[in-house]
């Protein structure tokens, strides 16, 4: 006599939830991280100060890479990417090559659009890494601790002074 249908689902429903019971108590202290993969182009955009950043933006709104091309000698200046690998010129001929698709392809609009979101990428990363009111990191570069001997949160106290 073979089983029915009805008792096969009932059978694979009740060890779905037997399945989920196991699932959700081993599961209860993993921790899932989820990192943005960056191309080159997108990783060479550089961390710049707030306001530089917002009128870099207002410069793509209105003539398409001209922002991106204004971006590219904050490079220069020391502004951090996202590329710490590539050398300041490497980076720099990136952000000049986006600059130029940006203008090339604005004729189809692609390039106006693209201009736009690389701008408003350009405000997201100064916001990030430069919060309203703060001039001075919350604490001195580990770097610093490591070449002075000095414990972290002693030197983290005298960096605040």
């Amino acid at each position: 006599m073979e089983p029915s249908h009805k008792d096969a689902e009932t059978a694979a429903a009740a060890a779905a939830v037997a399945a989920a019971d196991r699932g959700a108590s081993s599961s209860s202290g993993v921790v899932v991280q989820v990192r943005e993969k960056k191309g080159p182009l997108r990783a060479a955009i550089p961390y710049m100060p707030f306001p530089v950043a917002v009128i870099c933006l207002f410069l793509n709104t209105f003539v398409p890479g001209l922002g991106t091309f204004v971006s590219a000698f904050t490079v220069l200046c020391g502004a951090r990417t996202d590329l710490p690998d590539r050398h300041v010129c490497c980076v720099f001929w990136l952000n000049i090559a986006a600059a130029l698709i940006q203008i090339l392809t604005a004729i189809v609009m692609v390039g106006w659009i693209m201009s736009i979101f690389w701008g408003m990428d350009m405000v997201i990363l100064a916001m990030v890494t430069w919060p309203r009111g703060r001039t001075l990191p919350a604490a001195p570069p580990t770097d610093a601790c490591r070449k002075s001997g000095e414990p972290q949160a002693e030197a983290a106290a005298r960096w605040r002074e």
